[in-house]
């Protein structure tokens, strides 16, 4: 019994983590808006990454955006900042920010 208690708790906290991970402030590149249905597209970009340059490009993403009205100031290839949450899932974007040239 006490295994399981510890693999359960084990399995929870990487869960909180994995979830407060993508709460974080990030940047990327906007690839794709889709308006109609609320979702937006981010290449996010490696930071912090020995020997990779400033612009390496990290995993595409795919969010609905939390309120559709955050896509109105954004165009695809702006780069932005954001914050991102996943439930079941399910990226949903919290912030959107562009960032100036």
């Amino acid at each position: 019994m006490g295994t399981k208690r510890f693999i359960f708790a084990g399995a929870a906290a990487l869960s909180m983590l994995a979830t407060s991970a993508l709460a974080d402030d990030m940047t990327g590149m906007i690839t794709r808006i889709d308006r109609l249905n609320g979702t937006i597209s981010i290449q996010q970009t490696q930071k912090g990454t020995v020997g990779a340059s400033a612009g390496s490009a990290g995993a595409l993403q795919e969010y609905k955006a939390k309120d559709a009205a955050m896509l109105d100031a954004v165009h695809a290839g702006d780069r932005v900042s954001y914050s991102a949450t996943e439930t079941n899932g399910t990226g949903t974007l919290t912030k959107l920010q562009k960032q100036k040239p």
